[in-house]
């Protein structure tokens, strides 16, 4: 806590005195690291995108490539230099968060969502009371509570990781709006076809894993997608906690006197990337909408 607020004191100084602290900034000489990684994640993106792609495979690889990006950015292993996570920023920080963050919240999302339809009261609640208190603040609050109020319920001595700290609130955060968009499939499916898997002897397991859900994920693909781009753009808050993903690394760099005349190149240089990034989700969004629907469409 005390490192997260001295980070956020420190930009906050130098966007007054016209200096930038280099200890907000990753080391210079190890910046082929975070360029690594971007290249690594955004490659890994689109073969994500390629439907040959789309096996179980894909998901050892997502998870052996988060991990090692971690591991690149963090350093202390094969001879890298070690580097805090409060100096971590730009593009890869960016992604990092969203992508870390949207592959959690989506089988939290689909639980929550199973949950909300349960016949045992106690989970039924428990997973109403959770959407319904994240869902009524603001993301602000979230990421302020696990990285300025969560520290002080810590046992004392014990201390968790900021980052870590932001990406369990954007996690618990999407996964709750995540959750709304999967129960509105959910009850979109006919009632007729879950007593027709009963009475053929299927599971709740079986119904709900190869009937109920294939068909209610495929229904609300756009409402999905919507809520990815929105978290993809809802990182740039993280900024009011210490950590600079790409608008705040423009903002930070921007303290520096001699930046300060490319203020409008800057921007629009960052809008260009949140562009591009948004503008590819919402047609590949189309795409698979589009691909989904081939068997049911009337011709």
């Amino acid at each position: 806590n005390r490192v997260t607020t001295s980070q956020a004191q420190r930009s906050r100084s130098a966007r007054m005195s016209g200096h930038v602290d280099q200890n907000t900034h990753y080391p210079f000489p190890e910046q082929w690291r975070p360029l690594i990684v971007t290249i690594a994640l955004v490659l890994l993106l689109v073969l994500s995108c390629w439907r040959r792609m789309w096996h179980a495979k894909l998901l050892v690889i997502w998870s052996v490539t988060l991990l090692s990006a971690f591991f690149m950015l963090r350093g202390g292993l094969f001879g890298l230099e070690p580097v805090e996570t409060e100096r971590w920023g730009g593009l890869p920080l960016t992604m990092l968060l969203s992508m870390v963050s949207l592959g959690l919240s989506f089988p939290l999302a689909v639980m929550i969502a199973l949950g909300r339809r349960s016949r045992m009261p106690i989970i039924k609640a428990l997973c109403v009371l959770f959407v319904e208190i994240v869902r009524g603040v603001p993301l602000i609050s979230v990421l302020f509570m696990a990285s300025f109020m969560f520290p002080l319920l810590l046992p004392q001595g014990m201390s968790i990781d900021v980052l870590v700290r932001v990406l369990v609130g954007l996690t618990l955060f999407t996964g709750a709006y995540l959750a709304e968009a999967v129960r509105a499939g959910l009850q979109a499916i006919p009632k007729g076809q879950v007593e027709a898997a009963c009475a053929i002897g299927l599971s709740t397991w079986q119904t709900n894993s190869k009937i109920v859900l294939p068909q209610a994920l495929r229904l609300v693909v756009p409402s999905m997608m919507n809520t990815l781009i929105g978290t993809f753009k809802d990182t740039s808050l993280v900024t009011i906690v210490g950590l600079f993903e790409l608008t705040g690394s423009l903002q930070l760099s921007l303290a520096d006197a001699e930046w300060r005349r490319f203020y409008i190149e800057g921007q629009l240089f960052v809008a260009a990337i949140y562009f591009v990034f948004c503008f590819s989700m919402s047609r590949y969004s189309r795409w698979i909408e589009h691909h989904l629907n081939r068997g049911t469409r009337r011709q």
